[in-house]
């Protein structure tokens, strides 16, 4: 059955299966986001490990600093571009662009971004297991995590965990995520769309019913993962 200690889950089978011709197909994509702007592409996650890290040149896997200058000199290059230039040009208004703030008017908005920025550090590894999904934090910081199997179906608030330095937790649980989708499971405290499928993480600060903060679009910067099922 479904149980709590059973974190993240999905419906396991399909991810990360080989497509029709032979080449390993993403298994999930990630979506860096500070409060309630998207930054940069989706990155896709090929290999079983990912890293995610700010600004250290060490290793390889996704670098959020770069992804961030990117998405300001694509901007300032061609401000009338598609996709998601509005929610660039709203990025530089509030907060301003690149590594700080532009002016504006949310000077207290950038500066809490630009602190939590020079907190990721090493970040984290995410990582798909045979049961799951695991997030280890390398960063000298705590992040916070929710997914969909980390709700009791019951639960009357929102399961956010914290994940200290160090230390590793399974955020997503395929059987639990199978089980949920069998019976229809949808915990009572989700109100309009939700993806069962779908990881939210953020650096340093929490959010939810135990927090200040009670959505994740209030969290200076988070991370969307968004499981590849094939759907």
């Amino acid at each position: 059955m479904c149980r709590l200690d059973a974190a993240v889950s999905d419906t396991g089978t399909s991810i990360g299966s080989s497509t029709s011709g032979g080449h390993r197909s993403h298994w999930c994509s990630v979506a860096y986001w500070e409060q309630r702007t998207r930054v940069g592409r989706l990155y896709p996650a090929h290999e079983p490990s990912l890293s995610i890290f700010y600004d250290l040149p060490q290793g390889t896997g996704l670098c959020l600093g770069q992804l961030q200058a990117n998405a300001y000199h694509s901007r300032r290059e061609d401000p009338g571009s598609h996709g998601t230039s509005d929610l660039y040009r709203h990025h530089s208004h509030g907060r301003g662009g690149g590594g700080g703030g532009r002016g504006g008017g949310n000077n207290s908005s950038s500066s809490n971004i630009q602190q939590i920025r020079n907190k990721i550090g090493f970040g984290i590894v995410l990582s798909r297991e045979p049961d799951g999904v695991w997030v280890y934090n390398r960063s000298q910081h705590p992040v916070f995590v929710h997914s969909p199997t980390l709700d009791l179906p019951s639960a009357r608030g929102l399961s956010v965990r914290r994940v200290m330095p160090g230390f590793s937790l399974k955020v997503f649980d395929f059987e639990c995520s199978s089980w949920m989708t069998e019976h229809g499971i949808k915990p009572e405290t989700q109100e309009g769309p939700w993806d069962p499928h779908s990881i939210r993480i953020s650096f340093a600060k929490g959010w939810g019913p135990c927090y200040s903060r009670q959505f994740i679009t209030s969290c200076p910067c988070w991370l969307e993962v968004l499981l590849n099922t094939h759907r």
